[in-house]
């Protein structure tokens, strides 16, 4: 299962709004998400998204993929 973690890594960097993350996005990246598209992140895990946009977050958040989307296997029953 993957999870997302946008929220957690944006309150490790003291970043606590949709508007200092879009802010932050515009300053460290050079990257414009719509007021919409970071409520959209904020609010939910992700069905899809652009290469540019996890290469901004990345770059404004100073993270990784993988500090951003956390894989966690499935359990599996003790019968299996």
């Amino acid at each position: 299962m993957l999870e997302w973690m946008l929220r957690q890594i944006m309150a490790q960097r003291g970043i606590w709004s949709g508007a200092e993350l879009a802010r932050v996005l515009e300053e460290r990246a050079g990257y414009r998400l719509s007021p919409p598209s970071v409520s959209a992140l904020l609010n939910g895990q992700p069905k899809q998204m652009k290469a540019d946009t996890l290469d901004a977050l990345c770059t404004a958040l100073d993270c990784t993929p993988s500090e951003l989307w956390v894989h966690t296997p499935p359990r599996r029953s003790k019968g299996a």
